[in-house]
């Protein structure tokens, strides 16, 4: 999926390149890592033949947070633990994000290029609450008149948030995010947002513990 996804990051590389742009920042959602991974793919390949030095960002949901509190380790792709074994920052294949959880990005894992790619420092991750995420979709609809998908809207926030920190540098930076889908399906949770009703639920230490406690037990791992 994330090689299909991959016509996002060319298409982006051809157009920044039309007209002589080159990117500081590329910022991506992440859930399972095939949006993030299509997105930064050609961007990404210049970084690792030493072309150019790129700051890639991907943004996850505190509620699910793979990258940011995850274990890199083997484990089951599926919930039903039917599938092969995958080396992936994890949460545990039992693990679920709360009922409340509403932003999308609901997977246990993460993509295992995108995985060994930040395990060796190639990329950051950050993780933001839902709130925050729909109230930077809100000002972005607003303003740009697009109604984003709740995915995408991770991206938005922590490009607002990166724009935000070179306003108060004085810093001129080039951030590229991804915005690939639109939120007409997601109403009722713009609903809740817009009426005071969503909330945020960040999972404690000891709820990943007991869900790591399941993760399979292979030679090696820690």
């Amino acid at each position: 999926v994330l090689l299909h996804q991959s016509v996002i990051g060319l298409e982006t590389k051809a157009a920044l390149d039309k007209y002589n742009i080159v990117p500081d920042i590329i910022i991506g959602c992440a859930g399972g890592g095939s949006n993030l991974g299509g997105l930064i793919s050609p961007f990404m390949g210049e970084k690792l033949r030493g072309e150019k030095d790129y700051r890639f960002i991907a943004v996850e949901p505190a509620s699910c947070p793979s990258f940011t509190r995850g274990k890199f380790a083997y484990d089951f792709c599926d919930t039903g633990m039917v599938c092969p074994l995958a080396k992936m920052y994890t949460l545990g294949s039992n693990f679920i994000p709360s009922p409340n959880h509403a932003g999308g990005l609901r997977y246990h894992g993460m993509s295992s290029i995108l995985s060994q790619l930040y395990h060796d420092g190639y990329m950051e991750a950050v993780s933001v609450e839902q709130t925050k995420v729909f109230e930077a979709a809100e000002q972005f609809a607003r303003i740009e008149g697009i109604l984003p998908a709740p995915e995408s809207s991770h991206a938005i926030r922590v490009a607002i948030d990166e724009a935000l920190k070179c306003k108060e540098t004085g810093e001129a930076k080039t951030i590229v995010f991804g915005l690939t889908g639109t939120g007409y399906f997601d109403m009722v949770a713009y609903e809740k947002f817009h009426n005071g009703k969503m909330t945020d639920y960040i999972p404690t230490d000891a709820e990943l513990k007991a869900s790591f406690a399941t993760l399979p037990q292979v030679p090696g791992q820690d």
